[in-house]
């Protein structure tokens, strides 16, 4: 069952990640530039803001090397899966504290006594996590079916923790999963993992957030099979629709239930790569505009028009400050052509 979102349309806010390294430059310019304010991963801050390592805390078997940039699984013969199992319920929420996330407690504290309509958050998705994330022979730990649950349930345990603490602030909350591996599944590599287990996955995390009063959202910045995504329960759908825009269209009944069922599509219509070096207000525009054109042969324009958010394309973890600012100007730019 959705909530009804009352979220105007194109309305703006971000995926993740930040290049800054001073937490509350990161802060304040997220502040001044979007609808819905988000906190930022900062991975050049530490490697325990990376996306598996930032949601490693507190679970057992994890190990992070922040000086070798490595994290693993060692399922050694100590207890600390039997701790978990002890101390695991369905109201239990972890902690991500300020070592593995200082741009989320810089946030906190900058934003402290302050009150918004929207807040955003974010946690690493459960297949993302767990086929990215390898014991010691290199396998990853997805293929260990305990392992495999036991972090999904960490997962919810941080996201609970999470929509808490941006609870406190917001009147709603949203909380995107991020899996940027659904692009890959199906491929050679990951043929081995049944569309039914990964379905199973992804129903379980947006389930939690709902049960929190939250609005889950799903975010794949690659070309993913969009009806897996958008069957997951979560009730935003974010995707990179710079260079994967008329990707949707392929999928025209599920995208317009999905619409109609009070699913909105997020936009990451501003480029988060060195293509933002070369792209104008001007480019963007009737960029968006061939791709608004192009889905809306398939579905009604006013269905499409009234669900719709504008992001940037992916997290700009990987740009510089200056392009940073650059793609968020675009950014605001292109929602006041819009709007």
């Amino acid at each position: 069952m959705y909530h009804q979102l009352m979220i105007a349309p194109y309305l703006t806010t971000g995926i993740g990640s930040l290049p800054h390294e001073d937490a509350e430059a990161a802060v304040t310019l997220i502040l001044g530039t979007f609808d819905i304010p988000f906190w930022p991963q900062l991975p050049r801050v530490s490697f325990r803001e990376q996306m598996i390592p930032q949601y490693s805390e507190g679970l057992p078997f994890i190990r992070v090397d922040s000086q070798k940039k490595t994290t693993w699984v060692n399922r050694s013969g100590s207890d600390e899966l039997e701790r978990f199992y002890e101390t695991y319920n369905e109201n239990t929420r972890i902690a991500i504290s300020e070592n593995f996330a200082e741009g989320l407690h810089t946030f906190l504290r900058v934003t402290k006594g302050r009150k918004f309509k929207w807040l955003k958050g974010h946690v690493t998705g459960p297949l993302t996590f767990t086929l990215g994330l390898n014991d010691y022979q290199g396998k990853p730990v997805y293929y260990d079916e305990e392992l495999r649950e036991v972090y999904l349930m960490g997962l919810q345990a941080k996201a609970r923790w999470q929509i808490d603490a941006l609870k406190a602030k917001a009147e709603q909350v949203v909380i995107f999963i991020d899996e940027p591996i659904a692009s890959a599944l199906g491929s050679t590599s990951y043929m081995s993992v049944a569309r039914e287990e990964a379905l199973r996955l992804l129903k379980a995390l947006a389930q939690t957030i709902k049960e929190l009063g939250a609005i889950p959202g799903i975010h794949c910045c690659g070309r993913a099979e969009w009806p897996l995504l958008m069957e997951s329960g979560a009730q935003i759908l974010s995707f990179d629709a710079y260079d994967y825009g008329d990707t949707l269209a392929i999928y025209q009944a599920e995208t317009e239930a999905f619409l109609k069922s009070g699913g909105i599509l997020a936009w990451g219509i501003v480029p988060t790569t060195d293509a933002i070096n070369s792209e104008t207000e001007e480019s963007l525009y009737a960029l968006y505009m061939r791709r608004f054109e192009k889905l809306s042969s398939v579905l009604p324009a006013d269905l499409l028009r009234k669900n719709i958010l504008l992001t940037p394309s992916c997290g700009t973890g990987s740009l510089s400050e200056a392009e940073t600012i650059k793609a968020f100007e675009l950014l605001i730019r292109l929602k006041e052509s819009l709007a």
